[in-house]
């Protein structure tokens, strides 16, 4: 009597399947260490307590963790994720406002352009391009500095 264990291609198909349980195990303890030291509610003795029992009795301490407290990381998953993409966004943010703020090179050339025209004084343009140098004036003001003077 041949049992279906005796073909090599089903064995092999069974040594896949354990060593793809064996990796999903490994995630998943991983996976929940993270999340006992990200757990900002849980206490440092809570957080030993549940280390020792999952590297103590590993698969039960696994197991037990994701029966009593997989909800619960599911939901600290996800504010985390929130929490990293409003950080994110808000880095956008600030970096597309700093992109729109003309540099100190933009103001002088400003600057120089109205001299030029006529529209300020050797004087004037020089207490401006001071002013941008020194970095005190908000951008967009060496012009309404420069036409206030005017």
């Amino acid at each position: 009597m041949e049992l279906a264990y005796d073909y090599p291609l089903l064995s092999m198909f069974w040594t896949m399947l354990w060593f793809f349980l064996w990796i999903m195990w490994f995630v998943l303890l991983f996976r929940i260490i993270g999340d006992i030291f990200r757990d900002d509610e849980l206490s440092g003795w809570g957080k030993t307590g549940w280390m020792i029992f999952v590297i103590v009795l590993p698969f039960l301490g696994v197991f037990v963790y994701v029966i009593a407290r997989g909800k619960s990381m599911g939901r600290r998953e996800i504010a985390h994720a929130q929490a990293q993409q409003a950080q994110f966004d808000a880095y956008i943010k600030q970096t597309a406002a700093d992109g729109n703020r003309p540099t100190s090179a933009d103001e002088l050339a400003k600057l120089s352009d109205m001299r030029a025209r006529g529209d300020i004084t050797d004087e004037e343009f020089r207490r401006a391009k001071d002013l941008v140098l020194s970095g005190t004036t908000p951008a967009g003001s060496g012009a309404t500095t420069a036409s206030a003077a005017h």
